[in-house]
């Protein structure tokens, strides 16, 4: 009965090719018969027709038009054009050379790291693409787009430019997330990325070269490569690589379907020139939705951890460890009291699937296990001497634990471009002061262009009052107008003194 009904399809596929081509040679005929006209010797096209000559089938064997055009259409509106400003260290017309701060000269410890008044920088100027999301001006686009930026601007495809405030940041997946305040903007949905299938018809589109909303098209050519570009001692990469043309600007640009949803954030390409070769990245959908979601909930990525160290298996691995082949993540050390640890895992074991999803290579389980948080459950798949066995493993945070380390988000420390914590006790001690709130990480705001405050920079007073937890600063700024002074010190014990205007 099965045998029947493929030869049925079969012939229905063969039907539906014949018939194709029949119109496609009847269409090329009418068109040399009507619509040419010669003049001069030289025959002239007058019109032609957008011609849907190729087809395409969908995951359940559907034949639609391989056509473009009504995709490109979808999605241009939704891609954004990044530039991002870093203020540069050299004033007036001293070219690219460092000068050493003005400030400290003639006002001592009072206003250490000021700009001299009158006097301007020369700004690096970076850019790159995005993608906006959802209604709220909520845009995704690479970390390293926005990285060390002191000012970030988006310019939709209309050409309206926004100011961009940067809600947060992954390095370890290099994505971030950015905000503007417009309406009625276009935005784009995001596909299971899982689904996506080796083979499949993607556009790049982005902003490369200086050139802006441009469309390539070309096919996922892997799933899951790792090109070990990504530094971060935490890096997860398991990009989507694809023919379609890729270049500098294109980054943090969309990798669409034919349809005009997301299936990655073009993040890379592999060229010895710096420019496209043939292969591009992206990072897979599933990956930016978890980094988003986590965001907005909790201000930082939470990111669960088997606690192992692997290596994707392969021949010559099978016969380093003298073990038959088995296609899977070879377990090279186990972390003690590591929520694999826990579960049984054990050197030597090769992982093959978790939650039921293969796991034929080391980026596919870092893809995987990065799409979970600390505290989640999930079901791992070893084999162990030739015999497969299912275990339940907890992951953990990166400080061993399993409990969700949310961030302190608030409107105003968007606005000041930074994020805090809390002293530690220890450090206090050995600084000799009465607690604090220390600066770890800086985006563009109002710090970075106004200051030059540098990261691990101890605040302890604001305006005069004193500091003493993340919530003092909240407190006093929240709805803040007019000049504000930060007294500190950094961790060499050297106070510092900075002022800025908090007028928005």
């Amino acid at each position: 009965m099965k045998s029947d009904t493929n030869t049925k399809s079969a012939w229905k596929i063969y039907l539906f090719s014949a018939l194709i081509a029949f119109a496609v040679s009847y269409g090329v005929i009418e068109l040399t018969k009507e619509q040419t006209k010669s003049t001069s010797g030289v025959t002239v096209v007058e019109s032609v027709p957008g011609s849907r000559v190729l087809y395409t089938a969908d995951n359940e064997g559907n034949f639609k038009p391989l056509d473009f055009t009504d995709t490109s259409e979808k999605v241009l509106d939704a891609v954004v054009h990044i530039k991002s400003t870093q203020n540069g260290t050299s004033y007036g017309n001293q070219g690219a050379r460092e000068l050493p701060d003005p400030f400290k000269e003639f006002f001592g410890d009072m206003f250490k790291g000021q700009s001299p008044e009158g006097m301007q920088s020369r700004p690096r100027v970076g850019t790159g693409s995005g993608v906006i999301i959802n209604d709220k001006g909520y845009i995704v686009t690479n970390n390293h787009v926005i990285d060390n930026a002191d000012e970030v601007e988006v310019t939709l495809y209309n050409n309206e430019s926004y100011k961009a405030t940067v809600i947060g940041t992954d390095p370890t997946t290099d994505l971030a997330l950015l905000q503007i305040k417009a309406d009625n903007l276009k935005t784009m949905a995001l596909v299971n990325s899982d689904d996506v299938e080796v083979g499949e018809w993607v556009l790049a589109v982005g902003n490369p070269l200086g050139l802006n909303s441009t469309v390539t098209a070309g096919i996922v050519s892997a799933k899951a490569r790792s090109i070990h570009i990504n530094t971060d001692k935490f890096a997860v990469e398991s990009f989507i690589q694809t023919d379609a043309a890729i270049n500098p600007g294109n980054s943090g640009g969309a990798l669409v379907n034919l349809d005009g949803n997301l299936v990655g954030i073009n993040t890379a390409i592999a060229s010895r020139t710096g420019t496209y070769t043939g292969y591009g990245f992206a990072v897979p959908s599933n990956i930016v939705t978890k980094v988003v979601e986590d965001l907005l909930k909790y201000g930082n990525v939470q990111r669960g951890m088997l606690g192992v160290t692997i290596r994707t298996m392969d021949s010559n691995l099978a016969k380093e460890k003298d073990v038959d082949f088995t296609k899977g993540v070879w377990v090279e050390q186990v972390g003690e009291d590591s929520g694999a640890d826990l579960a049984g895992i054990e050197a030597g074991d090769i992982i093959v699937s978790v939650n039921g999803k293969e796991t034929t290579t080391s980026p596919r389980l870092q893809e995987i296990i990065a799409g979970k948080r600390p505290g989640d459950k999930v079901m791992v798949t070893i084999n162990r001497n030739g015999r497969e066995k299912e275990l339940e493993v907890e992951l953990h945070n990166s400080q061993g634990g399993t409990d969700i380390i949310k961030k302190e988000k608030k409107e105003v420390f968007n606005l000041l471009g930074a994020d805090f914590e809390n002293l530690s006790k220890d450090l206090a001690k050995k600084l000799d002061i009465d607690g604090g709130v220390q600066v770890t990480k800086l985006y563009p705001g109002k710090i970075k262009k106004e200051t030059q405050i540098r990261e691990r920079f101890i605040i302890t007073h604001i305006d005069g009052k004193r500091i003493k937890d993340i919530n003092d600063i909240a407190s006093l700024l929240e709805n803040k107008k007019g000049g504000v002074m930060l007294e500190g010190v950094y961790e060499d014990g050297s106070k510092y003194y900075y002022a800025f205007g908090l007028d928005s």
